[in-house]
């Protein structure tokens, strides 16, 4: 098992490893959150990076990633546990068909557990030979603010309560990334059991450096003018600005049209990969695009 590293520069340098290039700020309170053993709160636009640090983390410290995808309407049963009713049915079958009538017997048979199905939080505090696992709780804003409560006991103790079996507690806490899109305010409870991050866009210099990561394979040239526009795309007043994620597919898409630069029309007709929203389509595609392009090269060309 890859120990925890032990200091800021190989947070930065392990995360590297696993090509996602951070700045020093988001380095620095990830080591502290390993270091402390606290949860870490990432909060940013989607498609910024944040749940790929959960997965890097996994990868890198040969950890199991166990993924929360959080919803509207997520309950116990969806999160941490439920019981296995229809063994159960056919176990209580199978004890009136043998005659047995020891109610109390059966009933603490049928409430064991092999009867119980763990999801990802109750799942996350099972020990694990390959050390505390990586729980991502990914998107907890998309969730009701009861299951956000529900969430105090196990972030503050490591532990959940089953009635049937009683108190589960974590030998070794599991290593917790909480990430939100911010739709909602996520109650200030929850974020005080947590380090806090927020995750932005990446300057250019920085974006570029992801894309090179991620997308080796792309000219050079098409990656700087790729940054470049979508960089620009960032400061128009659009619906929903295209995230680092965007900016990898756009590079992928224009790689397999065998672009090795951007012109007007290749922008108009790939703009569904960049951008998510018709209104923002139809109100970068052609002149816009264009001048966006213009401004790009004639930046590049003044370096």
């Amino acid at each position: 098992m890859p120990p925890l590293p032990t200091s800021i520069d190989a947070t930065e340098a392990l995360l590297g490893d696993g090509n996602y290039v951070a700045d020093r700020a988001l380095a620095t309170v990830l080591y502290l959150a390993l270091t402390l053993g606290r949860p870490l709160f990432l909060e940013g636009e989607a498609g910024v990076g944040k749940t790929e640090i959960a997965k890097v983390l996994a990868e890198r410290l040969g950890r199991r990633l166990i993924r929360l995808q959080c919803y509207e309407g997520l309950d116990v049963g969806g999160a941490v546990y439920e019981w296995n009713y229809a063994a159960q049915m056919l176990e209580i079958r199978l004890a009136e068909a043998a005659g047995e009538t020891d109610r109390a017997a059966l009933a603490a048979d049928i409430f064991a557990e092999r009867f119980l199905i763990r999801r990802p939080i109750l799942e996350a505090l099972v020990p694990d030979t390959a050390g505390p696992p990586v729980l991502l709780i990914d998107e907890l804003d998309r969730t009701d603010e009861p299951f956000e409560a529900y969430l105090l006991e196990v972030l503050s103790d490591w532990q959940v309560t089953i009635p049937e079996l009683g108190t589960q507690k974590a030998a070794a806490p599991p290593i917790v990334i909480v990430t939100s899109n911010r739709t909602r305010e996520i109650h200030d409870a929850l974020k005080r059991r947590c380090l806090y991050h927020w995750v932005d866009y990446p300057d250019a210099g920085r974006e570029l450096a992801i894309l090179r990561a991620k997308q080796p394979g792309a000219p050079a040239d098409l990656s700087a003018q790729v940054v470049g526009f979508v960089q620009k795309l960032r400061g128009e007043d659009l619906f929903k600005l295209p995230g680092v994620a965007e900016t990898l597919d756009w590079t992928a898409a224009l790689t397999a049209l065998d672009q090795i630069a951007l012109d007007p029309a290749t922008i108009d007709d790939t703009l569904g990969v960049l951008l998510k929203y018709q209104d923002d389509i139809a109100k970068i595609r052609g002149s816009e695009a264009a001048r966006l392009l213009a401004e790009v090269n004639a930046a590049r060309l003044a370096i």
